[in-house]
């Protein structure tokens, strides 16, 4: 007699490839719309240098910038620590509050930053309107102890939200690459 197998892991499997070429297919994308906004990027890589901060760029930049940068990056270090610690605990769920309270102060900050697009917002800003939307959104799915909502939620704001949007504040001219690399 045959044993029958469960079926129900090759959607998900087949649902985790798509969602991979999808990510795939639009950081693709993502990097051929950014192209030719750097036409000399190959140039701008092969003269850069690591550095320590340069502490007078840093300090001539205005409030909003350095509470933007702030919260960014105090969140990226509470997200990691919240990414391995135990779920539902207390601890958890008291560094989740902190944590939202530092994503939604980088997101609103963002608002009132602009010169990528002169001083209009440019596409970066639909994040900050993602994040101020979605983040709401994540903390009354875990109210509702809707957890698979609130883990997909949490976790695209942590990798899309904070790293994809830091990594775009590395690009050659921006603030972070010339106070690091510049």
């Amino acid at each position: 007699m045959s044993q029958i197998t469960e079926t129900t892991s090759v959607p998900k499997d087949r649902a985790a490839l798509v969602r991979r070429v999808i990510f795939a297919t639009l950081g693709l994308v993502g990097i051929a719309a950014l192209w030719p906004l750097y036409p000399n990027l190959a140039a701008n890589l092969s003269q850069a240098r690591l550095h320590a901060p340069d502490w007078a760029l840093w300090n001539a930049q205005p409030m909003v910038i350095k509470a933007h940068v702030a919260a960014a990056l105090t969140a990226v270090a509470l997200g990691g620590v919240m990414m391995v610690s135990r779920k539902g605990a207390t601890f958890h769920r008291t560094l989740g509050w902190i944590w939202s309270g530092f994503m939604a102060t980088a997101a609103g900050a963002s608002l009132f930053i602009v010169g990528l697009n002169g001083d209009h917002w440019s596409f970066i800003h639909l994040l900050s309107g993602w994040t101020l939307f979605a983040l709401p959104m994540a903390l009354f799915a875990a109210r509702r102890h809707n957890v698979a909502l609130h883990r997909r939620t949490m976790m695209g704001l942590f990798y899309i939200g904070l790293l994809v949007t830091g990594a775009f504040t590395f690009l050659p001219g921006r603030i972070m690459w010339r106070l690091f690399f510049g």
